[in-house]
C-alpha cells in the first residue's frame, strides 16, 4: 500500500490550508487518526458507551471486552508476557511519573545514581530530578557524540554499580536518533539498575519488543500513533509492577475498603484508579489494528526512505542546518533544522502560509538546545502518509522563506 492510498485512510488530510492542499509535517507532535479509528470512537459512544468492570448489563459487558481487548491488542502489539503488565495511563507523561513515583521514590535513595541523557523530553528529565531531590540521589548524564548519537563506551563509563535507574528515549524527537536500547538495557542490568524506555516516538514508528530489549519500564502514548489523545501505556515487568504501591487510590482499583484500611486489586487494574480512560483505549485498539495490518517494518522502511530524500533535498539549500545524525539509517522520520539568520516560528509562520505545518520552538527538550546553542529549531516530522511529493513542497517553502527573508532585510 502506497503512502496515496493510505492517506485517502485520513479525512483531516484531504483539505486545503491558506489556499494549498495541506501537507502535515508534524507527526511528531501528534499524528492524524484514521478513518477506522474515527469510526470506532463513535461506534463506542453511538452503540455500547457504558462504564467497564463494574455491571453486568449488555453494554457495560460489551464495552468491558472491548476494552479489556484493546489491552491484549497493546500486549502483542509490543511482545509483553501477560496483560498484568499492561497498564494503560492518560500518556507516556503519566507513565514516566508512574515508573518515577511509584518504583523510583521507594527504591533510591542518597548516594544513589540516576542516568538519563541530554536529549531526553521534559518528560523524562523532570520526574527524575524530583526524585533526586526528594531522595538525595546524583541525576547524570550521559555525553553525546558531535552528531547526537549515544556511545555505548560513554554508557560503560557513566552507569556505575551506585546506578539505581537509567531512563532513556527510544528515538529523539528532536534528533530522530534511534538509540541502542537493547544494549543500553544490558549494561544498566549488570550494573543492577532498571531500565526505563520512554517510547512515545519509537512506538509509532519501530516494531517493539519488551522481551527482547529486556527494559523494565517502557512508556508511549497512543496520539502519536494514530490513535486518540488523553490514552497512554505503561509496560512494566509483573515483579516489579507487583511490588510497587500505586499512587492513585479510588475507585476500580480496589479490592476491599474499610474505615481504616484497604486493600488493592491484582495487576494491571491496581494502578487504575476511577472510571478509565475507556474510548481511549478502544481507539488505541483500533490505530494497533490499523498499524500491524500496514506493517511496522514496513513503515520504518518508508520513513528511512523519506528522512534520506528529505536530507538529500534540503542539503542543496544554502544557510540551513540539520541536527542530528547525517546517516539516514539512524533516525526515524525527523528532521529539525534552521534557516541562517531566521528565527525557526518565522519560518514555521512562512511555511503555514504554504500549507504546510511544521513545528517550532524548544520541543520540550532545552537541554538539548543548550547542547545544539540554539534558542530553537523547525522540525519535520514524516509519517507512514507522507511521500516524496511532500518533501518536494517543504523545500520549496524553505526556498521560499529565505527569499522572503532576504527581501525584507
Amino acid at each position: 500500500m502506497d503512502s496515496k492510498q493510505l492517506r485517502s485512510y485520513f479525512p483531516i488530510l484531504n483539505q486545503e490550508v491558506n489556499g494549498h492542499p495541506l501537507v502535515y509535517l508534524d507527526s511528531a507532535a501528534t499524528s492524524q487518526k484514521p478513518i477506522q479509528v474515527i469510526e470506532t470512537l463513535e461506534k463506542y459512544y453511538k452503540e455500547y458507551n457504558s462504564n467497564v468492570h463494574r455491571g453486568v448489563h449488555t453494554l457495560g459487558t460489551k464495552a468491558t471486552d472491548a476494552y479489556e481487548g484493546s489491552r491484549e491488542k497493546v500486549r502483542k502489539f509490543i511482545s509483553a508476557t501477560s496483560i498484568e503488565e499492561i497498564i494503560f495511563t492518560r500518556g507516556t507523561t503519566t507513565a514516566l511519573n508512574t515508573v518515577a513515583q511509584s518504583y523510583a521514590m521507594e527504591h533510591v535513595k542518597e548516594g544513589d545514581e540516576i542516568v538519563i541523557s541530554p536529549m531526553e523530553h521534559h518528560s523524562n528529565i523532570i520526574p527524575w530530578q524530583q526524585v533526586a531531590k526528594r531522595t538525595g540521589a546524583t541525576l547524570k548524564y550521559l555525553p553525546l557524540q558531535e552528531d547526537g548519537t549515544i556511545s555505548l563506551a560513554d554508557v560503560e563509563t557513566t552507569v556505575t554499580p551506585q546506578t539505581k535507574v537509567v531512563s532513556v528515549t527510544y528515538v529523539s524527537n528532536v534528533l530522530g536518533v534511534i538509540n541502542p536500547i537493547k544494549e543500553i538495557a544490558s549494561i544498566a542490568h549488570k550494573n543492577g539498575a532498571v531500565m526505563v524506555v520512554d517510547a512515545a516516538q519509537g512506538a509509532p514508528h519501530v516494531k517493539i519488543d519488551v522481551q527482547d530489549l529486556d527494559c523494565d519500564f517502557l512508556a508511549f502514548s497512543g496520539h502519536k500513533m494514530c490513535g486518540p489523545t488523553g490514552i497512554g501505556v505503561l509496560y512494566g515487568k509483573k515483579q516489579l509492577l507487583e511490588k510497587m504501591e500505586p499512587i492513585e487510590f479510588g475507585g476500580e482499583m480496589i479490592d476491599f475498603v474499610g474505615l481504616y484500611e484497604s486493600t488493592w486489586k491484582e495487576l494491571p487494574w491496581k494502578f487504575e484508579a476511577g472510571t478509565p480512560i475507556i474510548a481511549g483505549a478502544i481507539g488505541l485498539g483500533a490505530a494497533i489494528d490499523f498499524l500491524e495490518e500496514i506493517g511496522l517494518d514496513q513503515i520504518t522502511d518508508h520513513e528511512h526512505r523519506l528522512a534520506a530524500y528529505a536530507m538529500e533535498k534540503m542539503s542543496t539549500v544554502n544557510g540551513l542546518t540539520i541536527y542530528g545524525p547525517q546517516n539516514a539509517e539512524n533516525r526515524a522520520g525527523v528532521i529539525t533544522f534552521n534557516i541562517d539568520d531566521v528565527h525557526p516560528h518565522d519560518v514555521a509562520t512562512v511555511l503555514d502560509a504554504e500549507g504546510i505545518a511544521v513545528r517550532a520552538g524548544h520541543h520540550c527538550a532545552q537541554p538539548l538546545m543548550k547542547w545544539l546553542n540554539v534558542s530553537a529549531t523547525a522540525r519535520a516530522s514524516f509519517y507512514l502518509y507522507n511521500s516524496e511529493e511532500d518533501i518536494d513542497k517543504l523545500v520549496s517553502g524553505i526556498v521560499k522563506t529565505k527569499e522572503y527573508f532576504s527581501d525584507v532585510f
